[in-house]
């Protein structure tokens, strides 16, 4: 994988407002914030996408994101937010390093805004579906 803006702020390339720092994991607000406390989790480990962080990164991020959205609602007075996380241009992924975003929501409107068109399951093509995913995750 080659240098992303991401790499270059873990390595002190580029300075940050970091907010949380351990062996694999780093976060800090992202400087086009949708909204005061607007935070970036980032695994040290350079993948483009989630389905490609190792177990490991994975299970730190998965540690921290908790606790890092508690502190941010904490720090900026909200009870509400998102978890943004993009893999690939078609899902608006923009930098090509794993990131989730903590995105508060805040009285005054501010934070991200969603689109949201649901379809219908069909049954049967559900129970297919199913399937075929459930035996995709045991390979």
């Amino acid at each position: 994988m080659s240098d992303t803006i991401f790499t270059k702020i873990i390595a002190g390339d580029i300075p940050s407002h970091k907010v949380y720092e351990d062996d694999k994991v780093f976060a800090f607000l992202d400087i086009n914030p949708l909204s005061p406390g607007h935070t970036l989790v980032i695994p040290k480990e350079p993948a483009k996408t989630l389905d490609v962080l190792s177990d490991e990164s994975s299970a730190a991020i998965g540690r921290a994101l908790p606790r890092i959205a508690r502190a941010v609602m904490a720090a900026t007075g909200t009870d509400q937010y998102n978890i943004l996380q993009n893999n690939g241009p078609r899902a608006h992924q923009a930098v090509f390093h794993v990131h989730f975003h903590i995105i508060p929501k805040t009285d005054g409107g501010s934070g991200l805004g969603v689109g949201w068109k649901p379809g219908n399951l069909d049954s049967v093509e559900g129970s297919a579906l199913a399937l075929r995913i459930a035996e995709a995750i045991t390979n």
